[in-house]
């Protein structure tokens, strides 16, 4: 993936806030907010694509493959970095909200949501398949 991301800061106004980060991830079609252990997450089709709030309110956290999270990284050190453990690993990625520009805040959370959407298309759409592969080997 090449991660480019037009960059414009004006300095700290340009900062993300919780809310911020919260009324970009809703904006998003399908998009639902919930709560997981304690804090806001945010869905599409049930499936988590973001949270806020942890490790405290400073930070939010976006569900990429590990792939993007390596480009998203590079290219905002003191923006992303992976979430510690397994969980991160497998593409997890904090979000520093007070380092993150809307721009980057935004991108990130569009591939996350991205990410969670294709996979829920994939599964609705394989469902009926096998269904009727059930009932055509349940008939013979």
């Amino acid at each position: 993936m090449n991660l480019q991301i037009e960059e414009v800061s004006n300095g700290a106004e340009d900062c993300m806030k919780a809310e911020q980060f919260r009324s970009m991830a809703l904006a998003l079609p399908d998009a639902e907010e919930r709560e997981h252990m304690g804090h806001p997450d945010f869905r599409v089709r049930g499936r988590i694509f973001a949270t806020l709030g942890y490790p405290d309110s400073e930070w939010g956290m976006v569900k990429l493959f590990p792939d993007q999270q390596r480009d998203f990284v590079a290219a905002a050190p003191k923006v992303f970095r992976p979430v510690k453990g397994e969980w991160g690993r497998q593409g997890c990625t904090s979000v520093c909200l007070k380092a993150a520009t809307q721009a980057r805040a935004r991108a990130a959370l569009y591939t996350a949501w991205r990410n969670a959407a294709v996979k829920t298309m994939k599964k609705s759409l394989e469902a009926p398949a096998k269904r009727k592969l059930r009932k055509a080997t349940a008939a013979v």
